[in-house]
């Protein structure tokens, strides 16, 4: 049974996984896991939160490959169990790169196909905003690339960003 805490952190997680471009379940999934000592098997996640086995079964492929929790075995027993990705800072570096890779990037290669549809003298306003905003997004790009690139040296660059006092 799950505390008063538990299930206010598991429902906040699961609004803020939304946010993330995945669905309630599959968030407050992740939250259960990441709440659970030892490692928790399909059933359990169902019936603690209430849900389908194959609305759980399909958010735990989902979250495996997110790369934000991992399948074990345990000696003797026949199921799949599985655990938070250990290393938080390695969970949430996980969730950015596939974010970037599902969100930003598609709608980057979609602004610059549109961009090279536009005709720039018809539409000179347009083709202005249109390259503006895609110089301003390729910047960002490139930033996200070399932040994602190296997930150590990204660690070492958060640490040192939040210590600066700028």
């Amino acid at each position: 049974m799950l505390s008063e805490a538990s299930s206010r952190f598991i429902e906040k997680w699961g609004s803020m996984g939304v946010l993330w471009g995945i669905n309630r379940s599959m968030a407050r999934i992740h939250a259960f896991i990441i709440l659970s000592d030892e490692p928790v098997d399909l059933d359990s996640v169902a019936n603690e939160l209430e849900i389908s086995r194959g609305n759980a079964s399909m958010s735990l492929k989902e979250l495996r490959n997110w790369g934000v929790i991992k399948r074990v075995h345990i000696s003797g027993d026949r199921r799949d169990f599985y655990i938070a990705e250990p290393d938080m800072w390695n969970m949430l570096f996980n969730i950015a790169t596939e974010r970037k890779k599902r969100e930003f990037d598609p709608a980057l290669q979609a602004l610059r196909r549109l961009l090279s549809e536009v005709d720039e003298k018809k539409e000179r306003g347009v083709y202005g905003r249109l390259t503006e905003l895609e110089d301003t997004i390729a910047a960002i790009d490139r930033i996200m690339q070399r932040f994602l690139g190296n997930e150590k040296a990204s660690r070492a660059m958060l640490e040192l960003l939040s210590s600066a006092n700028l």
